[in-house]
């Protein structure tokens, strides 16, 4: 889709020149020459970018840009005025502005900015391979256009060496057909520059030239293309050899490129000189890069917490004090430290602002030539610094993606080998179970009912008190055994087993088991308080068992009550059984659900020590969790919870636990 941008300037020369450099680059304009022709785009007209001028006769560049800024959220915005002063920088940019530029401006920095940040730079079809021809011959450009086309290629122009080498930093071209000869700077250059760039070293490069000989096709092989078309040849050649660099470039690495160095670039002066900052800005803006200009180093930190730049540039004529304080200042700055930085003087200073901080020095004698090559120069060395930072970093990533499958893989392999001696391990205590269940639990029975049977037999010699007293103990011990045993097996069934969730009547279940354990002592008096109307998503002969226990605990542990009370209750998704008996101290509740523990003698009340982690087994394996509330003689509250199961569309199967209360 072909961006359009909207440019308003009340000067005929500048919106003419804006508009044929956005229009050569593929951009549709809306050209505006005052703010209420501004506003008017504003309510109607569709654009992707807009150019403001600071100044209007009749509006305010910034009033405009938040105008914009209300009606377009989304729109590219960059302020271009000649008031280029840092504090008018810093208030565009805070007012909203995505760039500023400051005039005199350099009318190809102002598009390939804008497409910059547009995020446009491979606008053609992504499975079209993009070639750049650089000719300043108009005819064999439009030559190779139709020899390309057809072919299924997105083919882009330029006149230029110059102007081949922003578009290639602009638009990324899969390849580039580049003339030998041309004004400026030649196809050989071209090449050359295009090696030394980060981003476009890759790009497959095919030089045409008129001359025949084999010295030059050396020479240009040389420089850096990956073949040599003479322009004497069918142009079927250049097919032939441009399918064949673009088929050798595919195989290269796919590591996503930094910036290039012939985009778009900005270039911080520090000076307090305002000659040195006009001839530093005058020689680096015909190289394309934006210039901003600073008196001190406080305020060129503010500008770059606002806006990053390329390279800074720092010069205080013969104050050597100053310039290394300034260096050692920028260094000490997170990130902004990393920036390339290059001091001007006098050569006697040299070692000492290298030792300070600086990364170059620009003999004062070498301006402007000096400047454009060690500015350039040092932003192409941290761009390759970066380019095999990324590199690096993207190769890491990848070894690290590597050893996080080769871990997956070796984890599923050991948890597939577990899986497998937990099913054997469990056959094992199944079987197990089913031999204390009847191998363990008969012989007790046998040594219980003896040890009754001799204590009740009346023929025979009677029984002596001590002897008595021995088979008591036997008998007594016998049952514990059993009663343990029962326990522990409760205790497995709990903590394995498919789980049969289904949404019941809990309340009808916790009267069930209160009925069940009313029966086993039928002289005590109990009160019991069940909810009405509880409901529960859960297995439900495991819930039976997890009532029962903290039942029969509730009653057990207010056996010394005078009116014992026990309840079965919900309270803000949360189900608890409380009583009014002997209760525990609050800081040992965290020891109720280890086995075996006990907080009160056993002589007082007798047990196994196994209900309470039975209880913690069940609720654990619904995904709930159980906790106790009490103080030392006023009872205890036993809140447990069970979160509903999910069903297969992921949604949770809703219970109303409290629909009749």
């Amino acid at each position: 889709m072909t961006p359009t941008v909207l440019i308003v300037d009340d000067s005929l020369t500048v919106r003419m020149d804006l508009n044929d450099a956005f229009s050569d680059d593929g951009f549709t304009t809306i050209l505006c020459a005052t703010g209420a022709e501004a506003r008017a785009a504003f309510a109607a007209a569709a654009f992707d970018a807009a150019v403001l001028d600071v100044i209007l006769p009749d509006a305010d560049g910034l009033e405009l840009l938040t105008e914009l800024r209300g009606a377009r959220a989304g729109v590219v915005t960059m302020l271009l005025s000649s008031e280029s002063e840092v504090a008018d920088r810093l208030a565009g940019l805070r007012t909203g502005a995505d760039e500023y530029v400051g005039k005199p401006y350099d009318a190809g920095y102002v598009v390939a900015r804008t497409r910059q940040l547009l995020g446009d730079g491979t606008p053609q079809a992504a499975d079209r391979a993009s070639v750049l021809v650089i000719d300043d011959s108009m005819t064999f450009r439009e030559e190779l256009r139709e020899l390309l086309e057809p072919e299924g290629y997105a083919v882009l122009t330029a006149a230029s060496g110059e102007e081949g080498l922003r578009m290639a930093a602009d638009r990324r071209p899969q390849a580039v057909i580049v003339d030998g000869v041309m004004p400026g700077i030649d196809g050989a250059t071209v090449i050359r520059r295009i090696r030394l760039d980060p981003a476009l070293r890759d790009t497959p490069c095919i030089l045409m030239t008129a001359a025949d000989d084999y010295a030059t096709e050396m020479q240009m092989l040389e420089a850096g293309a990956d073949a040599f078309v003479r322009k004497q040849q069918d142009l079927a050649v250049v097919l032939a050899k441009l399918a064949a660099v673009l088929r050798q470039s595919a195989e290269q690495l796919p590591i996503e490129s930094l910036s290039s160095l012939h985009g778009p670039g900005k270039v911080l002066i520090i000076s307090g000189n305002d000659e040195d900052r006009q001839v530093w800005s005058e020689a680096l803006r015909p190289e394309g890069y934006d210039t901003v200009a600073s008196i001190n180093v406080d305020e060129a930190l503010e500008m770059l917490a606002e806006q990053p730049s390329d390279c800074i540039v720092v010069g205080f004529d013969d104050d050597l004090e100053r310039a290394r304080a300034a260096c050692r200042t920028i260094r000490e700055v997170p990130q902004i430290g990393e920036l390339p930085l290059i001091v001007t003087g006098d050569e006697h200073a040299m070692l000492d602002c290298l030792a300070a901080g600086a990364d170059d020095y620009v003999r004062r004698i070498d301006i402007p030539e000096g400047l454009r090559v060690h500015v350039r120069a040092q932003i192409r060395r941290k761009q390759s610094h970066d380019e095999a930072r990324r590199i690096r970093e993207e190769l890491m990533r990848r070894e690290l993606d590597a050893a996080e499958e080769r871990a997956a893989r070796q984890l599923a392999e050991t948890r597939a080998a577990l899986v497998e001696e937990l099913e054997w391990r469990n056959r094992e205590l199944e079987a197990f179970s089913g031999s204390v269940s009847h191998d363990l639990r008969g012989p007790l029975q046998v040594i219980s009912s003896f040890a009754e049977h001799i204590m009740d037999e009346e023929d025979g010699e009677p029984l002596g008190e001590q002897t008595r007293q021995r088979l008591s103990r036997i008998h007594a011990a016998a049952m514990r055994m059993a009663d343990l045993v029962e326990s522990l097996l409760i205790l497995a069934r709990a903590s394995r087993g498919e789980l049969r969730r289904e949404i019941f009547d809990m309340t009808t279940t916790a009267r069930q088991v209160i009925s069940d354990v009313a029966a086993r002592d039928p002289d005590r008096t109990v009160e019991y308080i069940v909810v009405e109307g509880m409901t529960a998503d859960a297995d439900e002969g495991l819930v039976r068992v997890i009532l029962e226990n903290l039942i029969n605990n509730a009653v057990k542990f207010s056996r010394k009550v005078d009116n014992p009370v026990v309840e079965v209750g919900w309270q803000d998704e949360k189900f608890y059984v409380r009583d009014n008996g002997a209760g525990f101290p609050a800081e040992q509740a965290g020891q109720l659900f280890r086995p075996f523990a006990r907080l009160h003698d056993a002589r007082d009340f007798p047990g196994t020590g196994i209900g309470l982690t039975t209880v913690n087994r069940a609720v654990e394996r619904h995904g709930g969790e159980i906790w106790a509330e009490s103080s030392e003689g006023k009872g205890a509250t036993f809140w447990f919870t069970l979160p509903p199961s999910v069903d297969h569309t992921g949604t949770e199967r809703r219970t109303n636990p409290r629909k009749a209360a």
